[in-house]
């Protein structure tokens, strides 16, 4: 879809549809809505009158334009109270009514720049939220669908009217690397995992490299096994796919130093390994993936974006499958880093392999380090689908990844780290376990992983209830949601910035 800006006059705009919005408890239209409505002879103001229009958020009322104008549509959406309007909201209702117009078969569609000057939302957050809304909203993953349906369409054009176009257009640019990006995270999540395998996984890696400029590495098995990494070689034991540690790194300052390092779990499919997963669901393991697709990602958005800083993804990429040679209960493997694991439960393998990983990264000296994984359904349960769990060892780079996850719409919260819960997951035959009991799973595994960061601040995200969705809502589509691409992005520029 292109994504254009314009300066005018909505109303002149000759396009499929415009949008124009009403907020909740005006009795008349405002501003672009109101010369709308003189132009449809009070349509709009009789159809608020008749209570027809409310203006609750993401109310969407489909008017004809009857040849009164060059547009063919015109869509009042809702945007609820103007004190309760955010950036966020503003995000989901651009990617309804975008939704909502598709279906209608509308091919091009227009609008003012929604929002902004509300609650203090600047004009361009208010495009790049508009931006990432229609991008994210409009995602869909149709790639192994032979049927063509007739009820699936396209808008192939959207065009933003607003007063100073060079602002506009720099918005929208950055809006769109953004959300690109995070459906491009998707787009490898959703992949079923016999084509999304840790060999495929490496080679969108490389393909990444090419396109953006960026330096790949991927160490194949018996670099893996020169370097010690027990937990990467041990889970892979398993499989018939060989394991890949992938490299990819974005340079925007001249220095060797990695200033920010993100890691990201790899597990292709994870059916448990010898501690097999009950069958019921086990086709959504193939997204056990997606903190390392949301890493490699992130980095497709910064070698377009810029920032003067050094960021590399490491990702330990494999299979978890049962074998005659796979590692089973009981096993003890030894960590990169020298610490010897415990294995009590196959099915507990990402901490091991995020282990490797990041005593990789905090040999190499990174200066920080976020880890991304969908770890533990312990945080699923304690937190839902509705925010990621965020730990770490450092409360100021924290503090920054949680605002960065807020104004992305993707909020994480933060859970305790005391050195209580250590406890947990000390072994009686090897220096840790990887499991603790039944209780604060997500909390011993973020524990787990601090084993291997040394001193470096590091957070940890743990994604497991919220790298997809059962149902489009907003800009979230059915599927792979892509978090948290936009909040590792939002705080990469964040550090720029300070």
């Amino acid at each position: 879809m292109e994504i254009k800006a314009a300066t005018g006059a909505l109303a002149s705009i000759k396009t499929g549809a415009i949008i124009i919005n009403h907020y909740e408890g005006l009795r008349q239209p405002e501003g672009a809505a109101a010369d709308i409505d003189k132009k449809m002879d009070g349509a709009i103001l009789k159809l608020i009158k008749q209570k027809d229009i409310k203006g609750k958020l993401n109310e969407i009322t489909l008017i004809h334009s009857m040849g009164k104008l060059p547009a063919g549509k015109v869509v009042v959406l809702g945007l609820g109270k103007k004190q309760e309007l955010t950036v966020n909201k503003l995000r989901g209702a651009i990617a309804e009514t975008c939704r909502y117009l598709r279906g209608k078969s509308i091919t091009s569609v227009a609008s003012v720049i929604t929002g902004e000057g509300i609650n203090r939302i600047k004009t361009e957050d208010a495009m790049q939220a508009m931006t990432e809304g229609a991008v994210l909203g409009l995602y869909a993953f149709r790639k192994y669908i032979t049927k063509k349906e007739n009820d699936f369409g396209e808008i192939k054009e959207l065009t933003i009217v607003g007063k100073i176009k060079k602002s506009i257009e720099q918005a929208i640019n950055k809006g769109k690397i953004i959300a690109e990006a995070a459906n491009y995270a998707r787009d490898m999540v959703n992949e079923p995992s016999n084509f999304m395998t840790p060999t495929q996984m490496a080679g969108v890696a490389r393909q990444l490299a090419k396109k953006y400029g960026l330096k790949v590495e991927i160490f194949e098995k018996d670099k893996i096994k020169d370097l010690g990494m027990g937990g990467l070689l041990g889970v892979s034991r398993g499989s018939q796919e060989p394991p890949k540690f992938i490299i990819l790194s974005y340079k925007g300052r001249q220095s060797d130093e990695i200033d920010l390092a993100l890691v990201g779990k790899g597990i292709t499919f994870d059916s448990g390994g010898i501690s097999i997963k009950p069958s019921e669901n086990m086709a959504d393991m193939k997204g056990d993936m997606a903190g390392g697709a949301a890493a490699l990602a992130t980095l497709s958005a910064l070698a377009q974006l810029k920032p003067a800083i050094n960021v590399t993804a490491f990702v330990p990429a494999t299979e978890n499958l049962p074998s005659g040679t796979a590692m089973k209960p009981g096993d003890i493997i030894s960590a990169m880093n020298g610490k010897t694991i415990e294995v009590l439960n196959t099915d507990a393998e990402g901490r091991l392999i995020l282990a490797d990983a990041l005593s990789y990264a905090a040999k190499l000296g990174a200066k920080a380090i976020v880890d991304v994984a969908t770890l533990t359904g312990a945080c699923q349960i304690a937190l839902g689908k509705i925010c990621s769990g965020a730990f770490t060892n450092n409360q100021s780079l924290l503090d920054k990844a949680i605002t960065a996850a807020k104004d992305a719409g993707e909020p994480a919260w933060q859970l305790p780290m005391f050195e209580e819960y250590r406890e947990f997951i000390k072994s009686d035959v090897a220096d840790i376990k990887n499991t603790g009991n039944r209780y604060g799973g997500a909390i011993t595994a973020a524990k787990f992983l601090e084993e291997f960061v040394d001193k470096t601040p590091w957070v940890h995200l743990d994604i497991a209830g919220t790298y997809d969705t059962d149902k489009d809502k907003g800009y979230l589509v059915k599927g792979a949601t892509g978090v948290p691409v936009r909040t590792l992005v939002n705080l990469i520029l964040a550090q720029v910035k300070q």
